[in-house]
């Protein structure tokens, strides 16, 4: 039976392709979205860095961005070849990185210890939660001065400011974690017979986890800001005084280069954060976008 005769006879719908002996030819079937050809993504986020980059470079070729006002990305490319031949900016980054990880971990060992205090005992909270609250109220960054007059003006003022700042972000983001922790898992694991120690560390840290994530990559945010700050006390090292002498000299270029030196760590540690993230919640689905 051709595929016209089966068509004809209403075993076949007309248009769908018939083999041999009346039976139906299967083909391929591939959907729209493997068919449709995407820019992959790492090319679509470099659009906008890019064309800023060309923009610039643009402007400062044609005079409208003067160099004493701002350095084109050719000069501050050269710059930065400059800095990284002869050892100024690995030193420097060297410095910045250890001021960084010695006040992360400072700041991050007090604020979730209180976070653990307040959020998991009410009678901790009463004791700790209002001293928090109110000393968060203080821009850190105006204690500096004290800081300089209890600590000295050496290595000791700029990794206290970068603890601190780490500190307030742990705490809040770990606190509202564990109170955030629903009730209902925490009466299964009671039912089960899990004891107070047992829903802590089960139920609870588990729970709050997420929060504790994302107060982490807040405080990273927080620590290469309040180093930006902590440098220009008296620093004879690190990227913030680099800054200091090429502002004295108009040297718009070093600064540039800092200033990129500071963001692309920021991303980097952004990054480490994200990929620890991953790998610790692999149990919470997420949306990722449409």
């Amino acid at each position: 039976m051709s595929g016209e005769q089966a068509a004809a006879a209403g075993r076949v719908p007309a248009g769908v392709p018939v083999g041999p002996g009346g039976a139906v030819a299967l083909s391929r079937v591939v959907p729209v979205s493997g068919r449709r050809w995407t820019v992959p993504r790492w090319v679509r986020r470099a659009v906008g860095p890019v064309g800023l980059v060309v923009v610039w470079q643009v402007l400062s070729a044609g005079g409208v961005l003067p160099a004493d006002l701002l350095a084109s990305p050719v000069d501050i490319a050269r710059t930065a070849g400059g800095l990284v031949a002869d050892g100024t900016l690995p030193s420097a980054m060297g410095v910045s990185l250890q001021r960084v990880a010695v006040g992360l971990v400072s700041g991050a060992a007090v604020g979730i210890a209180l976070a653990l205090v307040s959020g998991l005992s009410r009678l901790g909270e009463d004791l700790v939660d209002a001293t928090v609250q109110m000393l968060r109220s203080i821009p850190w960054v105006g204690v500096i001065p004290l800081f300089i007059i209890w600590l000295g003006i050496g290595e000791a003022p700029k990794i206290a400011l970068i603890a601190v700042g780490v500190a307030f972000h742990l705490y809040l983001n770990v606190y509202a974690g564990i109170r955030g922790v629903d009730a209902q898992l925490v009466e299964a694991g009671t039912s089960l017979g899990l004891g107070r120690w047992g829903l802590v560390r089960h139920v609870v840290l588990p729970g709050a986890l997420p929060g504790a994530m994302t107060g982490l990559r807040y405080a990273l945010a927080t620590a290469w800001l309040a180093l930006v700050f902590g440098e220009q006390v008296n620093a004879d090292d690190g990227l913030g005084f680099l800054m200091n002498q090429a502002r004295e000299f108009f040297r718009t270029d070093v600064i540039v280069v800092c200033l990129v030196v500071y963001a692309m760590l920021g991303l980097l540690a952004d990054f480490l954060v994200r990929t620890l993230e991953r790998l610790l919640l692999q149990w919470r689905p997420t949306f990722t976008g449409q």
